[in-house]
């Protein structure tokens, strides 16, 4: 991903997550503080069909939804799945798991053992079988999952 790219990063999550708006300001900053977990899925012409915004981040404490980090933690333990989408077009392409596998890689080299993600949207059974796990976590974490909804569930895989 590029800064050029993050106007349709913006279009594809207001298409994607029409419930779950974030400003553009989110994906920028994360783009900034960790350029190498923000991926643009393209087609053969290079059209955008989705995209990847992952961080590291810590077990369990995800950010709130629409929120800035300020700064990567440097108490990170896991890699952080922030979002990946993709333009219903583009859904049964293969190119959700091959996101996904690109960030197992990316956590592994990283030195995380875990990735961790908030499914939203009713995604939990994608995430289930794709490697991942509800977490149960504290108050803490069900107060942070609030700001997504009823339907968030806080999940973690190995990478």
């Amino acid at each position: 991903m590029a800064v050029a790219d993050l106007p349709i990063v913006e279009r594809v999550a207001e298409v994607v997550h029409p419930g779950y708006p974030e400003s553009g300001a989110v994906p920028a900053e994360r783009l900034s503080l960790f350029p190498a977990g923000c991926l643009i899925a393209e087609n053969g012409q290079g059209a955008v069909l989705g995209y990847a915004v992952s961080h590291p981040g810590q077990l369990g404490r995800p950010p709130a939804l629409d929120s800035l980090l300020g700064r990567i933690s440097p108490d990170a333990d896991c890699l952080y799945l922030h979002d990946v989408a993709l333009f219903p077009e583009a859904r049964g392409l293969g190119l959700g798991e091959s996101l996904v596998d690109l960030l197992r890689a990316l956590g592994a080299r990283s030195g995380f053992t875990l990735l961790a993600l908030t499914a939203v949207n009713r995604s939990t059974p994608y995430w289930r079988r794709r490697g991942f796990s509800d977490y149960s976590g504290d108050e803490m974490l069900a107060a942070k999952l609030a700001s997504y909804g009823g339907d968030a569930v806080y999940m973690i895989s190995e990478v």
